[in-house]
């Protein structure tokens, strides 16, 4: 029997030289780039490193905040403000931002999302996650709240209807450029004249 697993072991060894020596030969090759989609091993080692990070007691931890269309609609406009520009109004991730990141920002309609609990949800939005581009936005007892609210929110992305898509767009942060824009139709549309011709930006 110690046979058996001395050879096992062995046999693990000599993969885990394979995937190393492959890994290596495959970043000289292509380099480190965060542009190159992430590996099937690396999507493996990030979920793992997620579910490390997390304490034991985040899992059980229960939401405080009872849920409600007042804190959906509170947590909505927090999403559209702080969060969307990375994960989408809709938690797709479908953004620039979000489809740059490495690994790209996660579809958290999804059961990889979906299925975390409450307690693990907020703890991530508190505390991010290292080596990614989730950032920690814990810091005070307001910001606790507001995470708990958000975490009534994630659970809501499967079902979020157009109307609410739609005026969460009216919320999305606008840039310098959008304000202008919008400026301008509101003076044209008053019939007030300026004194640049108006630009129209596609987006």
């Amino acid at each position: 029997m110690a046979k058996l697993g001395w050879f096992l072991l062995g046999v693990l060894a000599l993969l885990l030289i394979q995937v190393l020596a492959g890994g290596i030969a495959l970043m000289r090759a292509h380099g480190l780039s965060a542009g190159e989609a992430p590996t099937g091993i690396e999507g493996w080692i990030a979920r793992r490193a997620r579910a490390a990070a997390l304490p034991t007691g985040a899992r059980t931890r229960a939401n405080p905040i009872a849920n409600s269309p007042e804190v959906l609609t509170e947590a909505r406009a927090h999403w559209a403000d702080h969060c969307a520009s990375c994960h989408a109004n809709d938690g797709s991730g479908d953004t620039i931002m979000g489809k740059h990141m490495y690994p790209p920002a996660p579809d958290m309609r999804k059961p990889d999302t979906q299925n975390l609990s409450d307690g693990e949800l907020f703890y991530i939005i508190q505390n991010g996650i290292r080596l990614t581009g989730m950032p920690a936005w814990g810091g005070s007892d307001h910001d606790a709240e507001d995470s708990w609210k958000l975490v009534h929110f994630i659970r809501h992305l499967p079902d979020l209807t157009l109307e609410e898509r739609k005026e969460m767009e009216t919320l999305n942060p606008k840039s310098p450029e959008d304000r202008k824009e919008e400026e301008e139709e509101e003076k044209f549309l008053k019939g007030e004249t300026t004194d640049e011709p108006r630009e129209h930006h596609h987006h």
